[in-house]
């Protein structure tokens, strides 16, 4: 089974498309970079796929459940890494987790919260507020958050944004221990490590497809050259 078969996927904003027409397709396990310059659709289509923008017009399969007709099923096998943290700064980091815990219905809620901690180091300030933690802190508290009802699929929308070099170790190890048989669809402004992560690469320019591809297939020298290119498109 494919983790998603995108066929004809458009969002507009008035008259103006955001995503227009994509189409393509990534196996289960697979891990997807999204490029393309400012204004060229990357974000908006990671949250049409990831349920929380509806498209115009098109489909989008995500482990065979369609996301337009059944978001709900969909999000139980999604996790997101954004720019927003989506925490609640007032509570502290355990009280963040075990929401978010219990939202999913985990069996061993307390159990998990415990583990996802250990996994981004922040179990010594698991009784402080979030409102008290740096930048890469909250970033890391995020991280556990998507991955706390270990999703089948995760989105990240530039998840290396604001990470100190601590935070970015601490994320690189993540995605490689929970990696296998997990599918990864990111949007990165960062060519050269986005292109290192992937196993597929796709580039939009004014919300359209401009390649798309397995990452063996690609040149890298030439991928960069046409990412050049896109730059001077314009704005979607």
């Amino acid at each position: 089974m494919s983790a998603l078969e995108v066929s004809r996927l458009t969002k507009a904003f008035g008259s103006r498309k955001a995503v227009d027409q994509v189409s393509f397709a990534v196996p289960e396990g697979a891990f997807l970079s999204i490029f393309g310059p400012n204004g060229a659709g990357k974000t908006t289509l990671l949250r049409v796929l990831a349920t929380l923008s509806r498209p115009t017009s098109g489909s989008a399969q995500l482990l065979g459940i369609d996301i337009k007709e059944a978001a709900d099923k969909a999000r139980t096998h999604i996790g997101l890494i954004s720019h927003s943290p989506m925490l609640y700064p007032d509570l502290t980091a355990e009280e963040n987790l075990l929401f978010v815990a219990r939202l999913y219905g985990l069996a061993d809620a307390q159990g998990r919260v415990g583990e996802m901690l250990d996994a981004v180091e922040l179990k010594h300030r698991r009784h402080d507020t979030v409102r008290t933690f740096s930048r890469g802190m909250t970033q890391r508290l995020s991280i556990a958050r998507a991955l706390i009802h270990d999703p089948a699929v995760v989105f990240l929308d530039e998840p290396y944004s604001g990470l100190d070099p601590h935070a970015v170790e601490i994320f690189d190890g993540l995605i490689d221990v929970v990696r296998q048989d997990r599918t990864f669809i990111m949007v990165s402004h960062d060519l050269r490590k986005g292109f290192d992560m992937c196993s597929h690469a796709l580039m939009l320019a004014k919300g359209r497809v401009v390649a798309f591809d397995e990452k063996a297939s690609i040149d890298f020298a030439g991928f960069s050259q046409l990412y050049a290119q896109t730059v001077g498109m314009g704005v979607a």
